[in-house]
């Protein structure tokens, strides 16, 4: 049923002047559910730059619209009614200030609406106004987020780039990106969980396709490039973590011209160590999955799922023992994961959690 949702033709959104027969509902309205690391340093527009940021709301009426700001023109977003996760509408956000029509033939009765983020903070981000309902219409109670929690530090693999890309072509366009049947939104799903996925495409621990590397980013609020933007941890605790990362890394360290002079093995372990100990002081409770793949440093022969597994041998010799190893397998498929690994991979990544943490 996922699979259909590669599709981005399914239904768009179009931007209509709508009637005054409608009410908006401000972003402030305590009818709102949002999830992912949101800055609502404006309350009345709050910024969703990560990748996943979402907004769920419950409503009565027949119509909807959502009103949104994009900084550049670059994002997506999937927009799920009544739970019809399959056939989404998608908005392709236009820059600036916009209101997009969804529908005007919901039905009589109660009904569900997602707002989620598809894309990353190399897009930019985009302050949500609100929704605008029929005018006798009104928002519900917000629906009961989940009390498991799970976060996802990650580059490319965990954002989802390129995983709706048709299989042959290539996979770099924006519209190509859809969080929402990444690995680990797919897994989320599959246990309830509340999903925070802190990533950035080409990022990595030691080097990456730019000039800041994860533990640089991994604590800022913003997702938009390098910026002094801070988290406070101390808001939401995940019970499980899982690291994905050194696929950019695998690529980048022999390169003299990305970083110089070349790592050495014990180097890359200790790198490597060093990043899972800044996350186990967050959140010393936590179980943390050091994951890698599924793209080639997963590939047969590869000497990285094997710095990940010393990172990890040596820091559970020195007394953590809520740590563990998950290799996501390589397939030969030389692009990125498209939607079928994404799904093969959040299988494994759910059995991985039920068994560290006998969620069912």
């Amino acid at each position: 049923m996922l699979k259909r949702v590669i599709a981005l033709g399914l239904l768009a959104c179009l931007q209509v002047s709508v009637t005054a027969y409608a009410s908006v509902v401000p972003a402030n309205d305590a009818g709102y559910m949002y999830t992912g690391r949101i800055d609502f340093a404006n309350a009345s527009a709050p910024y969703l730059s990560w990748p996943g940021s979402s907004v769920k709301a419950r409503f009565t009426g027949e119509s909807l619209s959502v009103t949104l700001k994009d900084d550049n023109g670059k994002n997506y977003f999937n927009v799920i009614v009544d739970g019809n996760n399959s056939f989404p509408f998608v908005i392709e956000a236009k820059q600036g200030e916009h209101e997009y029509w969804i529908s005007n033939t919901l039905g009589a009765g109660d009904h569900s609406v997602e707002i989620y983020k598809r894309t990353e903070g190399e897009e930019g981000g985009t302050h949500f106004l609100g929704i605008r309902i029929d005018d006798a219409a009104r928002l519900l109670a917000p629906p009961t987020k989940p009390t498991r929690r799970i976060e996802i530090y990650g580059d490319s693999i965990s954002s989802g780039m390129g995983n709706v890309a048709p299989y042959n072509a290539g996979d770099s366009l924006p519209r190509d990106k859809n969080h929402y049947v990444s690995y680990g939104a797919i897994a989320a799903r599959a246990l309830d969980a509340e999903l925070h996925t802190i990533s950035q495409s080409g990022i990595g621990i030691m080097v990456s396709w730019f000039n800041f590397i994860m533990p640089q980013f991994y604590d800022q609020l913003s997702a938009v490039g390098n910026n002094d933007s801070q988290w406070d941890f101390s808001t939401w605790t995940p019970q499980v973590v899982v690291i994905n990362l050194m696929q950019n890394d695998s690529w980048l360290v022999p390169d003299p011209k990305r970083i110089s002079p070349k790592p050495t093995e014990s180097q890359i372990i200790a790198a490597y160590q060093a990043f899972v100990s800044t996350i186990r002081a967050k959140y010393p409770n936590a179980h943390i999955i050091c994951a890698l793949g599924s793209m080639d440093a997963t590939k047969a022969g590869s000497p990285w799922p094997g710095y990940v597994e010393s990172a990890v041998a040596n820091l559970t010799n020195q007394g953590d023992d809520k740590l563990s190893t998950l290799v996501f397998p390589f397939n030969g498929y030389g692009q990125h994961p498209r939607v079928n690994q994404h799904l093969s991979n959040a299988a494994l990544l759910t059995q991985a959690i039920k068994q560290v943490t006998g969620w069912q």
